[in-house]
């Protein structure tokens, strides 16, 4: 028996995730080109490219390439690389290891990305309403012609709908996803450029997504689902396929501490959230306190006795994930792998 705490992956609920995203975005005539950041696993990116038959979307360049040393060779930069001092160098090189696309929302950026790789094809990105990065979506044609006249090849556009992650806002996030990639593509087609690449869907929004004007997905929780996917709606505790493997270690009447505090279910927690994760096979139970390495859970009845183990969702997967070296996977309760977190840290 492992010591605790460690994180699990649930075998079959992982492949029923993956292949029920596959489905959905084949049935609507969408490419999936998942986003690789929330597991980091070789193993997993591989499972899912073999049933999307695309690339995978990535957030930094040290991201790409640790996949590109595992094989991987068709890779979207789904961020505004500032491709300058040693990422200059990096970028250039990993453009020559594989099929490269780089996201861009201005012409400083742009320029920057022409100077390290000449000829790179970029996708410009457009707030879609989560306020963060990205142009207005009726600017987007000025920064595709910037991009343009200093060389780099403009594919399209892409937006991430991160206001989805908020309750009763996935619809309405999901309509704002599909008008400002249909105003970008617009005024990209006004300086005579084809968008022939339409990129959105977050996790919450990716059923919602449309197939008429989007090209392609982008989703990454959806692999493991997380205890705030769950209180969205977008998923029930029953799918979620990670959890922390956690011990009691104190106890009360309706009461108990476990060892998977902040440096296992990581931090994050949404004003809306009802606790620092949540047990699926308690289902009334909340992660009401977290510190480095307690876990504060009440529970409608008794709490289960000390040395007992539970299984907690994170809150937030990815940053979950991001603390481990490693996930135990785990089929019809017996642990049947390990898998490398290989691209843990990969930050820059």
């Amino acid at each position: 028996m492992r010591d605790t705490p460690y994180l699990a992956v649930d075998l079959a609920i992982l492949d029923r995730n993956l292949t029920e995203m596959a489905r959905s975005a084949q049935a609507r005539g969408l490419a999936l080109r998942p986003h690789a950041k929330t597991h980091k696993c070789v193993q997993i990116a591989r499972r899912q490219v073999a049933l999307s038959g695309g690339g995978l979307t990535l957030a930094t360049v040290a991201e790409a390439e640790v996949f590109a040393d595992a094989g991987f060779d068709d890779v979207f930069l789904a961020y505004p690389v500032v491709a300058s001092g040693p990422r200059a160098r990096r970028l250039r090189d990993l453009a020559e290891r594989v099929t490269l696309r780089v996201g861009v929302d201005s012409s400083e950026g742009a320029e920057l990305l022409a100077a390290a790789v000449p000829g790179l094809e970029v996708l410009v990105e457009v707030d879609s309403g989560h306020h963060r990065t990205g142009v207005v979506p009726d600017r987007a044609g000025e920064v595709a012609a910037s991009a343009r006249a200093l060389g780099l090849q403009v594919a399209g556009v892409f937006t991430f709908p991160g206001h989805s992650y908020a309750p009763g806002e996935r619809k309405s996030a999901a309509a704002d996803e599909t008008l400002a990639l249909s105003v970008a593509a617009s005024a990209l087609r006004a300086v005579d450029i084809e968008p022939r690449i339409r990129s959105g869907g977050s996790t919450p929004t990716a059923a919602l997504s449309d197939g008429e004007v989007l090209t392609e997905l982008r989703p990454g929780v959806y692999v493991f689902q997380d205890a705030q996917q769950a209180e969205l709606g977008s998923t029930d505790l029953a799918d979620v396929a990670l959890t922390a493997v956690a011990s009691v270690v104190s106890r009360g009447r309706d009461r108990a501490v476990l060892d998977s505090g902040s440096k296992v279910l990581a931090a994050d927690r949404a004003a809306w959230a009802t606790g620092h994760g949540r047990l699926p096979d308690f289902p009334d139970a909340r992660v009401v306190a977290l510190s480095e390495h307690h876990a504060t859970v009440t529970f409608a009845g008794p709490a289960p006795a000390v040395g007992e183990r539970v299984r907690v969702a994170p809150n937030h997967v990815c940053t979950a994930v991001n603390l481990a070296d490693e996930l135990v996977v785990v089929d019809g309760g017996v642990e049947v792998d390990r898998w490398r977190v290989a691209a843990r840290g990969a930050n820059t």
